[in-house]
């Protein structure tokens, strides 16, 4: 239930014209149209609840809520912490917060605020058990008026990294609070520290973010961020040309032959990020033919991956081999690549028992034909791209592939359920990789855990997994990241594809646009019109 669709302090909550607006736009209005950036989104932005996932929508959550500290250029640096101690076991983290910080009702953010967020985030635990450091907290506690003290089970050495997420650690403010506290049935308001406001939202038409006022950071220099649910890309490119959106931005946004289009046309602004996480389409070792680890290998060896980079990515990725760059943390591992060889791939579906019977297009065996599911986004332009590539590489060798295309929370419901052969399972991206990602392994919160659950060796990875989050020996740890990844490798779980970039393209007459340090983030506050 969204409770904060018709509270007061939104401007319009129906299709009649938001309140203090007429006909006739005054001097001031169409001054300060001039500073809204219009931008689009496939899904509606959901509830922003801050403690919770879909259909919440990660890009606009961060523009409302914020973490006591951040991440960039690899580095963990303050934010509403303005600073922090670590005990010497490393048990406890003792944040100081910043004292001119307000939420954008005006209420102070304050030690009492930030403890009972994370006690919202614990009385969920068992939904957010995904990431290891709601595990481990044990507690926190008010020292004085603006220090909290966070007491963990173990020394945990991606605390502080997992402290900047998006999500589920970012503050709510008072009033937003539901009577009962428990943020994981609803909230009442989004209400938040951070650059933007929700002042005007029509579910699954548009969503309108003002300037917050209160904001004790750098101002945003548009006064508003408009954001219309459009969800799909042809439209959203028409929309850009005909000038009713002034960004486009994020993968799978817009079809890389959109954005090589527009790029070409020399009309507009056009950029590309360096790399920020990995393609990869999980294979699924618990259903059906997939079971067999030698199927999966011959997937492996069928997908012509430079075929994909060069012709539908146009160079945009680079070609991954491996589930997160050799340049990620713990992730330098030496394994050996699945090259592209149809011929090794149809040699070792002949060895699994899926022969080609004269005059027929698909393998079969035991009077079964050899058919897989590959499922995907239906809103992620380049996952459909990509599916279709797959599908043609595997036809090569004999196998019928059936794409499988939903609207984002559905996609999700079968990520989680296992409900797939084939399915696209990007990994987070920094700061998450690659810690969080194997720490969500252990649970049914993304596609991994189920894609994995056909091993033999699943108990022991999950146990290697742990053993790696809570050591503090750094080259034991290594070790146990080695084994993890040369495991998740050697077993074809999953088939990296590239390592993804964001893009953006944008009209002349916007400036300041900026590529986020993660995936999900836009750095709206940053952007202005002339």
């Amino acid at each position: 239930m969204i409770l904060f669709s018709c509270l007061l302090f939104l401007s319009a909550c129906s299709e009649s014209p938001a309140a203090g607006t007429s006909a006739e736009p005054t001097k001031a209005a169409q001054a300060g149209a001039k500073k809204t950036i219009k931008f689009s989104s496939a899904n509606d932005i959901g509830p922003l609840n801050p403690h919770m996932y879909a259909p919440n929508q990660m890009f606009a959550q961060n523009m409302v809520y914020e973490s006591l500290v951040k991440y960039a250029d690899g580095k963990v640096l303050p934010h509403l912490a303005e600073k922090w101690e670590v005990s010497g076991d490393g048990k406890e983290y003792t944040f100081f917060l910043r004292k001119d910080v307000k939420f954008s009702d005006g209420s102070p953010f304050n030690a009492d605020i930030v403890v009972k967020n994370v006690k919202a985030v614990l009385a969920n635990k068992q939904r957010h058990s995904w990431l290891e450091l709601i595990n481990q907290i044990q507690d926190a506690v008010k020292t004085d008026e603006y220090t909290v003290k966070i007491k963990l089970a173990n020394a945990y050495y991606p605390m502080l990294q997992e402290l900047s997420l998006i999500r589920p650690l970012r503050f709510l403010g008072e009033a937003g609070f539901p009577d009962n506290g428990k943020t994981s049935e609803n909230i009442k308001a989004p209400i938040g520290t951070g650059p933007w406001v929700l002042t005007d939202y029509k579910m699954n038409e548009y969503a309108e973010f003002s300037r917050n006022e209160n904001y004790w950071g750098e101002k945003p220099k548009a006064d508003k961020i408009r954001v219309a649910v459009i969800p799909d890309g042809e439209s959203r490119v028409l929309a850009f040309e005909k000038g009713d959106l002034d960004v486009i931005y994020g993968d799978g946004s817009i079809s890389l032959d959109s954005f090589k289009y527009l790029k070409e046309s020399g009309k507009y602004v056009a950029a590309t990020s360096s790399p920020l996480f990995t393609k990869s389409i999980a294979l699924n070792t618990n259903k059906g033919p997939l079971k067999d680890i030698t199927v999966r290998k011959a997937i492996e060896y069928a997908f012509n991956k430079k075929s994909v980079i060069d012709n539908v990515f146009y160079g945009t990725d680079k070609q991954a081999d491996t589930l997160f760059p050799p340049n990620f943390p713990y992730s330098n591992v030496k394994l050996t690549p699945y090259t592209y060889d149809a011929g090794k791939a149809a040699k070792l579906l002949d060895e699994a028992g899926w022969v080609l019977p004269a005059k027929k297009e698909f393998r079969e065996k035991d009077g079964n034909v050899l058919e897989l599911e590959l499922s995907f986004d239906s809103a992620n332009n380049v996952h459909k791209a990509i599916a279709e590539v797959l599908q043609g590489d595997l036809r090569k060798i004999g196998v019928n592939v059936k794409l499988i295309g939903e609207e984002s929370q559905l996609f999700g419901q079968r990520q989680t359920s296992g409900n797939f052969h084939m399915i696209f399972s990007d990994t987070f991206g920094i700061p998450y990789d690659p810690h969080a990602m194997v720490s969500s392994m252990r649970v049914p919160s993304h596609a991994d855990y189920q894609a994995q659950a056909g091993l033999s060796m699943k108990k022991e990875l999950d146990q290697k997994i742990e053993e790696a989050l809570l050591s503090t020996d750094e080259k034991k740890r290594q070790e146990l990241y080695d084994y993890i990844l040369t495991t998740l490798h050697e077993q074809a779980v999953y088939l990296p594809i590239s390592y993804g970039t964001n893009l953006t393209v944008y009209h002349k007459n916007i400036k300041g646009v900026q590529f986020g340090q993660m995936n999900s983030e836009i750095p709206f506050e940053k952007m202005d019109k002339e």
